[in-house]
């Protein structure tokens, strides 16, 4: 079966390369940045740099291809997202153009990765536990920009399936962290940035270690090799709506930098609470009823297990690259 993977020189592109490599897919890995800054890259892919927002590159990528897993977009943590509104939301031209492509170029099935962004902002301003389920992205009120993009994007999803019958599967992944990610330039997201802030404590105790907020934000965290065992459990499912694939094991910031702290054995570290800075919701976790019910499966990574293999690697890479 020939696949396309959109977004493959990502964070969770790369991985799921690797992952359809390893189950015997012949795969196509298209990016738009250059090879050199792909996160990886995996020598019997198809390797092609191209910019999927623009048709003919989607037209083009899409020939002869089975199935389509769209991940590819222009997105980071919170630090990027609210400062770069319009770039994400420019996004919806890559997946409007692939699934035009998909329907043309008679694609079988088409992957849409979706985000916890798209969930209405009133389940999630009290910094507590709060498991949401698929229903609770409506009313809409996502995050704005990342969020819309992305439910814009499901919707689209969803009339290509009940207009051209184009088999659609769409995943709300939810804090997805692991090696082989982004972890400083501003498009890092929480755990990568605690690994590497913690790193560079080490490096220098009398700097404080900075969190952005107040350290009491909830969130659930997803390691990658879940995340992508949910996309192919899905991706083979029958399941056509919008399915979260994410952690319902739910942690402070603060706890979660402690974690990586104990790694260390870090004893009472420097903290420094940054209020002004960009914080996302104040609770949010993932509900895996209709997981559990849809693909008999949930992720199984324990927090503390997969932020220790995400240590290790970052800290290999600042060690090794300064």
């Amino acid at each position: 079966m020939n696949v396309l993977v959109a977004g493959a020189g990502g964070f969770i592109g790369g991985h799921l390369v690797s992952r359809l490599l390893s189950d015997g897919f012949s795969v196509r890995a298209v990016d738009i940045k250059p090879m050199n800054e792909w996160h990886q890259r995996h020598e019997k892919a198809e390797n092609i740099v191209g910019d999927l927002s623009i048709r003919d590159a989607a037209f083009g990528s899409t020939e002869n291809i089975d199935r389509v897993f769209n991940l590819a977009a222009d997105m980071g943590g919170m630090g990027f997202i609210q400062k770069n509104k319009a770039l994400c939301m420019l996004s919806s031209l890559i997946n409007t153009h692939l699934l035009q492509a998909s329907v043309e170029n008679n694609v079988k099935r088409f992957f849409f990765s979706s985000s916890a962004c798209v969930y209405a902002s009133w389940h999630q301003e009290e910094a507590r536990e709060v498991f949401l389920k698929e229903a609770d992205a409506y009313p809409a009120d996502p995050e704005d920009g990342y969020g819309w993009e992305k439910l814009f994007a499901e919707r689209m999803c969803r009339h290509f399936h009940e207009d051209f019958g184009l088999e659609v599967r769409i995943a709300r992944y939810h804090n997805v962290y692991g090696p082989f990610g982004t972890f400083y330039g501003g498009r890092e997201k929480a755990p990568a940035a605690a690994c590497r802030k913690i790193v560079k404590f080490l490096e220098n105790p009398k700097v404080p270690i900075e969190i952005w907020g107040d350290g009491k934000q909830v969130r659930s965290f997803t390691f990658v090799d879940d995340c992508i065992e949910g996309t192919i459990r899905l991706m083979n499912s029958e399941f056509t709506e919008p399915l979260n694939i994410g952690s319902s094991k739910s942690i402070t910031i603060q706890q979660l930098y402690n974690v990586i702290c104990n790694f260390k054995n870090i004893k009472n570290p420097l903290f420094k609470y940054d209020l002004t800075a960009p914080q996302g919701v104040r609770g949010r976790s993932s509900d895996n009823t209709l997981c559990k019910s849809v693909l008999n499966w949930s992720p199984e990574t324990p927090l503390e297990s997969g932020l220790r293999k995400t240590f290790e690697w970052i800290e290999t890479e600042i060690t090794k690259n300064g």
